[in-house]
């Protein structure tokens, strides 16, 4: 069921651009979602949203199942929301690397790059919108990536929302590369139907991932790729970046960034089925967050690392929104 009128719905509009990044020759795609009725901005109506280690951002922060998508909601509620993919990732530019056998070439678009595009976006924002900061949602390798940027640029940054967050590994990841470690690897639709559904007891998978939202976000997502086109509709590539990251650091004890550095408001919510970026992940990261001014760890129940598009995503919906909307705690005690 909807939780947003269809009137507020309709009356949204969306733009896009595409961003140039600070390599030359690279160009970051952005979507924007807003109100026709907004006309005055702030930075604390403002969200950007980034995506994690292999699909592109639009098919899961603006995939509008059962008629709405998570951009949707956030953009109903009076927010200026952007999303942007990585490059190498959906509408933006994919590096020459990807036209060749990824063998030829080491792993593209690490973590580093990825938050140069960042930065760029939020540039892009803060002059589009002339306000002096934004809130940051990532997903995944996403919140790698927006966590690295806010400790380097924490005066650009009201709150920061870190959905399924990763943090030093303990067991195997769930992106799984055979063989020598190339520039791309090429997922298939059963295999990102497999990866999905690890964690949910086989009793409840049409349930909490009806089989139509997964056919219409596996359409979208393999459709976003023009190398799925060549392939039968059937594969997708993803850069590789993320995955030499993951073995250089997360694997090996050594964060890619600092918590200590997270000055402004921070939560960091994620269900509790979640393979890929298990909850100890979460809990280990959390009390580490020693100069955020106040921070949230929220756990959705029955939900996967994907519950964004599962029958709980209103939960998270809510819990999100309820981060960025409400006033900041005080220490000051009423009867």
């Amino acid at each position: 069921m909807l939780s947003v009128g269809r009137d507020l719905l309709n009356s949204l509009v969306m733009d896009e651009a595409m961003v140039p990044a600070s390599d030359p020759g690279i160009e970051i795609y952005v979507r924007n979602k807003r109100s026709a009725e907004l006309t005055r901005f702030s930075a604390d109506r403002t969200v950007i949203f980034v995506h994690g280690a292999t699909y592109p951002a639009e098919v899961s922060f603006d995939l509008r199942l059962d008629g709405l998508s998570w951009m949707d909601y956030i953009a109903a509620r009076g927010f200026d929301v952007y999303l942007l993919d990585i490059r190498g990732y959906g509408r933006s530019t994919r590096p020459p690397e990807m036209d060749e056998p990824p063998e030829k070439h080491p792993p593209i678009a690490r973590t580093d790059s990825a938050v140069r595009d960042v930065s760029a976006v939020v540039d892009y924002v803060l002059r589009r919108r002339g306000i002096e900061a934004v809130n940051l949602l990532g997903w995944s390798w996403g919140t790698t990536i927006m966590a690295a940027y806010a400790a380097g640029n924490a005066a650009k940054v009201k709150r920061l929302v870190l959905y399924a967050p990763g943090w030093i590994r303990t067991t195997p990841s769930m992106v799984q590369v055979s063989g020598p470690l190339g520039a791309y690897r090429t997922v298939t639709r059963q295999q990102a139907f497999e990866r999905w559904m690890t964690g949910i007891p086989e009793a409840r998978k049409t349930e909490i991932v009806p089989p139509a939202w997964f056919a219409q976000w596996a359409d979208a997502t393999f459709a976003s790729d023009p190398y799925s086109a060549r392939h039968g509709g059937e594969v997708i590539r993803a850069t590789n970046g993320v995955v030499l990251d993951s073995q250089e650091y997360w694997l090996k004890g050594r964060p890619l960034y600092d918590p200590a550095r997270l000055t402004m408001p921070v939560m960091l919510v994620l269900a509790e089925w979640d393979r890929d970026t298990p909850p100890y992940m979460a809990q280990s990261l959390f009390p580490l967050l020693t100069n955020a001014p106040w921070k949230r760890h929220v756990l959705i129940g029955e939900g996967t690392h994907s519950v964004m598009m599962e029958k709980n995503r209103l939960q998270l919906f809510r819990e999100v929104q309820l981060f960025l909307e409400e006033e900041p705690p005080t220490s000051s005690h009423t009867a």
